[in-house]
């Protein structure tokens, strides 16, 4: 094991603008596909692990970082890592298998435990071992009632197999005894997919805990996102999961710079003891708007599932830009949504890559955008990012985590010193562009758009329709001096039918948009 003690403090008159200090936790062993928690005991206490076989651990709220690999002799270790706290202020570290005898390639979920705050995880336990059948994309949760911990997980008869005969299907299993035994796997699904490991595959169950113990798990597949409850601790579920949302495009999409992305659904429940106690959210990101225009989305229940609400875009920016690869966390004592996504909002072409938050104090009515990470990074396909990012968030302690290519190549990863009073401050930031209301607007024929240039700057103004199309390239990369600006949109000389689109300004690292309404 060694220690790691490295972190990047930006101020808030950084060129990049972080708002949070950014921690850089590890560039050894290929870091990727990544998760957190926040011991609820000891919010100093974190936990993180990363594939395929990286483990970390904090003792001062992730300002520094011990690094070690983790092992199982008996039954490997193969990636998906999970990490949970229980209330006997024991983590878990669960994971996919390659055993090295009696067995086959991910043939099971792994359960290490440690009861040294991550020192060492000397149990290793095992559930859903079916043969030859492949075991994969766990998650877990704790039932704070009783200390339970429910797991669920995807099984393919053949893992990439395209034969009808081969099928996907959701299994669930829990643990009354600190993980030493586990109940015999349930089938939670009744409606099975492929084995392709894409769309039509059944993918992404993640379980939560109600306010009475009650079980809530969705997860995507051919009938879109769906929904399933257990009201008795996992006995018995629905006998067929509700469809609530489609997922237009697939959960499997693609991003430029990426080997492969997804938009797999976190299912998370309210158990604070706010007014918002009980609420069901979930998140995922799709390409519905086209795929060019990846969004965040969060849909809720207030009845237990029962009905549902719309979808909320958790992204407050312009149409067109990409966001992908969302994680959701709620805050246990302040019943607050937080929302980890990549997002490519700031640019006006290429990959370049943010790492964003969103943060919900009305149960997902509104959202707060802000960026976390200090450096923008650039992905690039021959480096594998996994599946998914991370965020843990107990008594206003928030702590993302992701991955991102570094300048001289290789992955990294990442947390940021998260604190929730200070979410206004990116708002008062002076940004070097700033917008006037443009007149008249909305416009039958003309408008004028009025801005202000703090200092003499280089800017892309694209105009864009309400999908996020681009319809013109109004200026590329010109030089506006300082001081005050305008723009003139004709809406015959453009073309433009009556409706809602948006002038989109660039600098080099930043950007800010207008709305405009053709009538």
């Amino acid at each position: 094991m060694k220690k790691i003690i490295l972190f990047v403090f930006l101020s808030l008159s950084s060129k990049f603008i972080a708002q949070f200090p950014n921690v850089l936790i590890s560039t050894s062993n290929s870091p990727e596909e990544v998760c957190i928690a926040i011991n609820p005991k000891n919010t100093n206490q974190i936990v993180a692990g990363a594939n395929l076989n990286n483990s970390y651990r904090s003792n001062d709220a992730g300002v520094t970082w011990s690094v070690q690999t983790l092992a199982c002799s008996a039954y490997g270790v193969w990636g998906d890592p999970v990490l949970i706290w229980d209330t006997a202020n024991t983590c878990y570290y669960m994971h996919l298998s390659n055993p090295p005898s009696g067995g086959s390639w991910i043939d099971r979920i792994v359960v290490q435990k440690s009861t040294n705050f991550g020192q060492n995880y000397t149990t290793c336990t095992y559930t859903g071992k079916n043969g030859t059948k492949a075991q994969d994309k766990e998650w877990a949760v704790v039932n704070p009632l009783n200390n339970e911990i429910h797991v669920t997980w995807t099984q393919f008869d053949n893992y990439g197999s395209t034969s009808p005969s081969d099928s996907s299907i959701i299994l669930y299993s829990k643990t009354s005894d600190g993980g030493t035994t586990w109940s015999a796997p349930k089938r939670i699904s009744h409606y099975a997919g492929d084995c392709i490991d894409s769309d039509n595959t059944v993918e992404g169950a993640v379980p939560a805990v109600g306010p009475l113990g009650e079980l809530y798990v969705a997860w995507a597949g051919p009938k879109g996102l769906v929904f399933q409850k257990s009201l008795d601790g996992g006995a018995t579920w629905l006998a067929t999961e509700t469809i609530i949302n489609s997922f237009p495009g697939g959960w499997d999409y693609a991003i430029n710079g990426l080997q492969r992305c997804n938009g797999l659904p976190f299912t998370y429940c309210d158990l604070s003891n706010g007014p918002n106690k009980g609420t069901i959210y979930i998140n995922w990101s799709d390409q519905s708007s086209g795929a060019n225009d990846g969004d965040i989305w969060l849909i809720k229940s207030t009845d237990g599932g029962n009905t549902w609400s719309s979808p909320k875009r958790v992204n407050d920016d312009a149409p067109g830009k990409q966001q992908f690869m969302s994680a959701m966390a709620i805050d246990q004592v302040t019943g607050y949504v937080y929302i980890l996504f990549y997002d490519r909002r700031n640019f006006s072409s290429g990959t370049n890559t943010d790492v964003y938050m969103a943060v919900s104090q009305d149960a997902g009515t509104t959202f707060v955008n802000y960026k976390v990470n200090a450096n923008t990074f650039t992905p690039s396909a021959s480096y594998f990012f996994g599946d998914y990012i991370g965020i843990s968030a107990h008594n206003n302690v928030v702590r993302p985590i992701w991955m991102q290519l570094t300048s001289t190549g290789g992955l990294s990863v990442y947390t940021a010193l998260v604190n929730p009073s200070t979410v206004g401050i990116y708002n008062a930031i002076p940004e070097n562009i700033s917008l006037i209301t443009p007149m008249p607007n909305p416009f039958k024929t003309e408008t004028s758009i009025n801005f202000n240039i703090a200092k003499k700057s280089k800017l892309t103004v694209q105009l864009v329709d309400n999908v996020g199309k681009i319809i013109s390239v109004i200026q590329n990369k010109k030089m506006f001096p300082e001081g005050k600006n305008t723009l003139v949109i004709n809406a015959n000389q453009l073309n433009l039918v009556p409706g809602i689109y948006y002038v989109v300004f660039y600098d080099e690292e930043k950007s800010k948009y207008v709305k405009l309404i053709v009538e």
